[in-house]
């Protein structure tokens, strides 16, 4: 009887003094739903930086890249760059008469987007040299933070800044808390991006690959400086991220997130490291909380050609719609419903 109730008296004892168990501390990814894809992330994290698991690796080789649009903050109905693009020509446009008459401009002057869509990749350019040269990279970067301070969103009515997406904000966080160094590798504009991606992100300007153009060593006004140009030093999307992070980083990534088409070489390469590797792409499929888009889309094109290949090569696909619980951090929490499993034809509509 004695032996009996000692041994109860000890058990009482340790369930007071045992440290909780690893499940019982806070929730890394609160915005996420229990699903595959979050279990998926929490186990690939535990394996790869515990010490003794056989798919161990060492924090200087825990590198994690992420495209930007659409995978950190929402990139409908205009790529936020494109937008500042246009809001950037009508700032300036007295400045430059000839516009007035002349496309691109004039259809950005005019509000004419599905013509200055029309003019594709040709037009985007001239309109980025017109506003994204001629000034030194400090100048530059005053503009982008000025006007991400007033800039808001069509829809949302809210700041670009505030339109990052909850979950993933949770992940960049859980990654670095685990050794990982996180970057972000995207076919927007590195000068632009490097005005925000700290503050939103936490992701310092060095840890910025992103499309860049050239810059000259000159002497304005007597006073040492970098100049924009107007020519395209380097294109960061498509093979150009693989290739980019090779340039820039030096090291491939083990874990790496897109949204569309432009990322798949990325998650290739990835998927390709030495280690165990986790690859993710965010499908845009909550036209409620967000938007609903893909294989016709003009922004962040998601063909069913993709998703069959990421369902061929075992990559996670991130639904918005069943796998975050809340899209935003400013957004009400929604009660998460658990979904049944989506069976492939699902995951191709």
């Amino acid at each position: 009887m004695f032996c009996r109730k000692a041994f109860a008296a000890l058990f009482i004892i340790l369930l007071v003094t045992v440290p909780a168990r690893a499940d019982d501390e806070a929730d890394p990814l609160p915005s996420w739903n229990e699903s595959g894809v979050k279990a998926a992330i929490l186990d690939y994290v535990a394996r790869v930086t515990t010490e003794g698991s056989p798919d161990f690796v060492p924090e200087p080789d825990r590198i994690a890249t992420f495209d930007n649009d659409g995978t950190l903050w929402v990139e409908m109905p205009l790529y936020t760059q494109f937008v500042f693009v246009v809001d950037r020509v009508k700032a300036v446009s007295n400045q430059h008469p000839d516009w007035k008459s002349k496309e691109p401009f004039k259809s950005v002057l005019d509000g004419n987007t599905k013509k200055l869509l029309s003019y594709g990749e040709r037009g985007a350019m001239a309109l980025l040299t017109a506003t994204h040269s001629g000034m030194t990279t400090v100048e530059f970067n005053d503009i982008v933070s000025a006007w991400l301070k007033m800039a808001k969103h069509p829809r949302y009515d809210r700041l670009y800044t505030d339109l990052t997406y909850a979950p993933m904000m949770e992940l960049l966080e859980y990654l670095r808390a685990k050794g990982f160094t996180t970057f972000v590798v995207s076919g927007g504009g590195t000068a632009f991006m490097r005005a925000y991606t700290e503050q939103c992100y936490g992701v310092p300007p060095w840890q910025v690959v992103g499309s860049s153009g050239e810059t000259e060593f000159r002497y304005w006004d007597s006073s040492p400086t970098l100049v924009k140009l107007p020519d395209l030093l380097f294109f960061d999307d498509g093979p150009g991220k693989a290739e980019g992070i090779n340039h820039y980083i030096g090291r491939q990534p083990i874990f790496a997130f897109g949204n569309s088409i432009g990322d798949k070489e990325m998650l290739e390469w990835t998927g390709n490291c030495k280690s165990l590797c986790f690859m993710g792409l965010v499908h845009h499929d909550d036209a409620k909380r967000e938007y609903a888009y893909g294989p016709n889309s003009d922004v962040g094109r998601f063909p069913v050609e993709l998703m069959e290949h990421a369902l061929a090569n075992g990559w996670n696909v991130v639904s918005m719609k069943e796998d975050w619980a809340q899209i935003f951090a400013w957004g009400k929490l929604e009660s998460p419903v658990q979904p049944e499993p989506a069976s492939e034809t699902e995951l191709n509509r």
